[in-house]
């Protein structure tokens, strides 16, 4: 074994990046800003064409990629090394499981060589599969592909289809005709991609995006209308909230969701009628949360009313859906969080987590017991697959762990047996008995214990480098599911961790309560005790520690780095939410109203804005040393703006005493998400691995 090549330190000064200082004053501060100029004017046309880029902003992006480059020469044969394990580890000729629907058989496969899926059907009693879609022939000669939604119409004749082909997350809405192959001339621009059918196929509901990138307007589309003409059903003028739609699993409805980071409210329109209004299940409160399934003649609600903080399922009937007729069907139990619930014709189906772990529970609607669909191991991810059919007793779903690759299993929930699907293939080979999962916990500053899924091969030996993963935002649970991609890391000597830190929903909803808005700060010190944890029971040691976050985790690799930045080798910030105090006080910026709800609101509260900037890491940048640092950004981001971590690198580079090096990797042809192909987003995984091995070093 060898040693990991080590970063390039010859390379010449970084990127000049001008110092054009700005003051204002906000609750009698001075806040001043060297680097607001990055911020280009147009980005809303930058979003829509990313040509539009001031030149010499564009000038200073392509700078930074080429400065990262250079100090990444070392790494560059590891990074193909990389590439070429991570492929291996990828079935090339793929397919999922088929979906019944109706006389057809609907299914989704990959061909070797293909980037993008490709939908097929074919005949239940038998006969060649349809290719609905090839996604590969859509996406040629674009430089960005991301495919949204598909929604087969319910005579089976029309498949609709939504693409975003920049990256800004304005996707377009197509209308193939199954019979001849071709695309009708019905196109709908700027929606959120979402898609779903009338019951006579003769219209779709879809939501637009406005001005501000907000998804606020149903409309419903009549086939073969000018979309000027469009009928708009419902509008949300409360530019805090957004607007969703899907169709309920009976597909007699569309469910219009409506909300902000604190609650939500949810409408109903009928598929089977021909111009349907929108009918309010219960109106938004300050607070209380729900989600709504129909089921013939009532409805099934999830919600946390009542004080039923980690949620409990009530019913109502269809005509009376208000809460004041609401009865309790699965009631609250502190501690056991209802994530999500499924109604099928005759069994309700709940996902729980206790403590981080997760169990399906099946109830039959005749009156029957609950019977529950568990695992015994320690650590390990449950998920309910998507189903097509409602008058169904096949439930679908999936199980994967660290150590076990995803396995999706039918489970019949009259005869309780179940039958395996599909078992995710490493074509290069894995063996899980070869490698470890385990459950730790650290103690956080106030006493709670954080919980730490840790994966690591077994023939380990003494403190190992380690990459200690967190996000901890918006009550989302990190799962302890398998990654092929990690064992490029383990086998090379890495343990792999995730930090469940509090602003998550790990633990219940009050783990998610105790790390937002004021208690914000306990999302970075969790992290911290974490790191520490495992630098005390001998799993790794200071400097050997690559934290990684992206988003609001990436906001969390700046805290950290300004709060203990000697105890990690390299931080990974992958489209940071680090310029917190500027954003939040532009309103102007699309997801800025929203927020409020979730960091505060700086423009009107004193409080929230002193705490925010307490931590916003852009703004307690220091002159300290900070470690080997790599940020990524995507220029038509429209969540986390370009702007944020170019400003950051460069206020860095301009304070740190020491360390570094700190590289700023801009993809010019992709938003939030980065690549989109699945072949090529490895060089992007390779690169995040390669830049961790060179900062702590393993076996090359």
């Amino acid at each position: 074994m060898t040693t990991t090549p080590s970063f390039q330190h010859d390379v010449g000064r970084p990127p000049a990046a001008a110092r054009q200082p700005t003051l204002r004053h906000v609750h009698d501060t001075a806040l001043e800003d060297d680097y607001a100029w990055m911020r280009a004017e147009n980005w809303r046309d930058v979003l829509a064409s990313p040509d539009a880029l001031a030149a010499d902003i564009r000038a200073h992006l392509d700078a930074e990629n080429v400065y990262a480059e250079a100090n990444l020469a070392p790494v560059r044969a590891l990074r193909e090394e990389l590439k070429r394990e991570l492929r291996g580890r990828i079935q090339e000729d793929d397919q999922s499981p088929p979906l019944p629907f109706g006389p057809w058989l609907y299914a989704m496969r990959y061909r070797a060589g293909g980037e993008y899926p490709i939908y097929t059907r074919a005949a239940i009693d038998g006969g060649d599969a349809q290719i609905l879609l090839d996604a590969n022939a859509e996406a040629a000669g674009k430089a960005f592909f991301d495919l949204g939604q598909v929604a087969v119409s319910p005579d089976h004749d029309l498949f609709a289809w939504s693409v975003d082909d920049l990256g800004s997350e304005y996707y377009t809405i197509r209308i193939r005709d199954l019979a001849s192959g071709q695309d009708r001339a019905d196109r709908i621009e700027h929606t959120d991609g979402a898609i779903v059918w009338t019951g006579d196929a003769s219209a779709f509901y879809y939501v637009r995006l406005d001005d501000h990138h907000r998804s606020s307007q149903v409309f419903r589309h009549r086939l073969g209308d000018d979309p000027a003409n469009d009928a708009l059903v419902y509008e949300e003028p409360d530019p805090g909230w957004f607007v969703h739609i899907r169709r309920s699993l009976s597909r007699d409805f569309a469910v219009v969701t409506v909300s902000d980071h604190d609650s939500s409210e949810n409408l109903l329109i009928d598929l089977r009628e021909t111009d349907a209004k929108a009918r309010l299940v219960e109106p938004r409160r300050s607070g209380v949360r729900y989600d709504v399934e129909p089921h013939r003649e009532r409805l099934f609600i999830r919600t946390n009313a009542d004080e039923a903080e980690d949620f409990k399922i009530v019913a109502a009937d269809l005509a009376t859906p208000g809460r004041a007729h609401w009865r309790d069907i699965v009631p609250h139990e502190q501690g056991r969080m209802i994530v999500q619930m499924r109604a099928l014709a005759r069994h309700l189906i709940r996902v729980e987590r206790v403590d981080g772990l997760q169990r399906i529970v099946a109830r039959p609607l005749d009156g029957g017991q609950d019977h529950v669909i568990g695992v015994d191991e320690e650590v390990y991810h449950l998920g309910l697959e998507h189903w097509l059919e409602f008058d169904s007793d096949i439930l679908r779903y999936s199980y994967s762990s660290l150590t076990r690759p995803d396995e999706i299993w039918d489970y019949d929930l009259v005869t309780h047996e179940r039958a395996l699907q599909k078992r995710r293939e490493i074509p290069s080979g894995h063996d899980p008995s070869l490698y470890v999962a385990q459950r730790l916990f650290a103690t956080a500053p106030d006493g709670e214990r954080v919980p730490i899924s840790l994966f690591r091969r077994k023939d380990a030996k003494g403190p190992a480098p380690l990459l200690l993963y967190a996000y901890g935002a918006y009550g989302y649970a990190t799962p302890a599911s398998f990654s092929a991609n990690r064992l490029s890391l383990v086998d090379r000597g890495f343990t792999f961790a995730i930090a469940h830190v509090r602003g998550g929903a790990d633990r219940g909803w009050a783990w998610y309560r105790t790390g937002k808005l004021a208690k914000k700060p306990n999302t970075f010190s969790d992290f911290i005790a974490c790191a520490r944890h495992l630098i005390e029971v001998g799993a790794t040691e200071p400097k050997r520690i690559v934290a990684q976050g992206g988003s609001a985790g990436g906001m969390l690799m700046g805290a950290i780095a300004n709060m203990a930045p000697e105890l990690f080798g390299g931080i990974i910030a992958d489209v940071p939410f680090v310029d917190v105090i500027n954003t939040m006080l532009d309103d102007s910026l699309p997801l800025t109203p929203p927020e409020w709800l979730e960091w505060g609101n700086p423009i009107t509260d004193k409080a929230a804005f002193t705490l925010m900037r307490s931590y916003s890491p852009y703004d307690n940048v220091q002159p300290q040393a900070y470690p080997a640092m790599l940020i990524l950004a995507g220029l038509t981001d429209p969540r986390v703006t370009y702007w944020e971590p170019a400003k950051w690198a460069a206020k860095l580079r301009a304070a740190m005493t020491g360390g570094g090096p700190v590289m700023l990797v801009t993809n010019m042809q992709a938003g939030h998400g980065g690549a989109t192909g699945r072949f090529d987003r490895l060089g992007e995984i390779a690169l995040t691995q390669a830049f961790a091995l060179a900062c702590v070093g393993g076996a090359a």
